[in-house]
């Protein structure tokens, strides 16, 4: 690699640092091209990215901007970073192709910069995803006013059997 391609290389790897709510740090050591392929491919659709990483690059590049989870033994052997906004998005994806895929081990991650091991790494992929939490929250806001509308565009003899069944369950 030229001197100026790793020039590029580090400005981009200090811009995904910046700008990603999750970074998971993973050796993908032993996996095959088309393997790699389907993992990017399925995080892409989650919003999420997957890149392999030179490791004096990206401690490089996580020094310059104090990613204060730059341990030496972390960036060692080959290296790769899952990666997204969305702060379980990059997790859940890594961890759901771990499972089935030996060779792709996580080492650590990062949420808004502060430092996971493998153990908070699984736990967080466990959890549902920001647009699940926003879907369940707007079902269970609107359950409610679901249920009163069907109430009232109910025939009128229905409502007066509601009513009526009130009524004697408080007597």
């Amino acid at each position: 690699m030229l001197r100026s391609e790793k020039k590029i290389f580090v400005s981009e790897l200090e811009e995904i640092y910046k700008n990603s709510s999750s970074i998971v740090f993973t050796h993908y050591h032993g996996l095959k091209v088309s393997q790699i392929m389907n993992l990017r491919k399925s995080l892409r659709e989650s919003g999420a990215s997957f890149k392999i990483i030179k490791n004096t690059l990206s401690r490089i590049a996580a020094d310059n901007v104090k990613l204060g989870h730059c341990d030496s033994e972390i960036f060692s052997g080959p290296m790769a970073i899952a990666y997204s906004k969305d702060p379980i998005a990059a997790i859940k994806g890594v961890v759901e192709f771990a499972k089935s895929n030996d060779n792709l081990k996580v080492i650590s991650g990062l949420v808004n910069n502060k430092s996971l091991n493998i153990t908070e790494v699984q736990l967080l992929a466990k959890l549902p995803s920001i647009e699940q939490l926003r879907s369940n929250i707007v079902g269970i806001l609107q359950s409610p006013a679901i249920n009163l509308a069907r109430v009232l565009q109910a025939s009128t003899t229905s409502l007066v059997r509601v009513v009526r069944v009130y009524a004697e369950k408080n007597k």
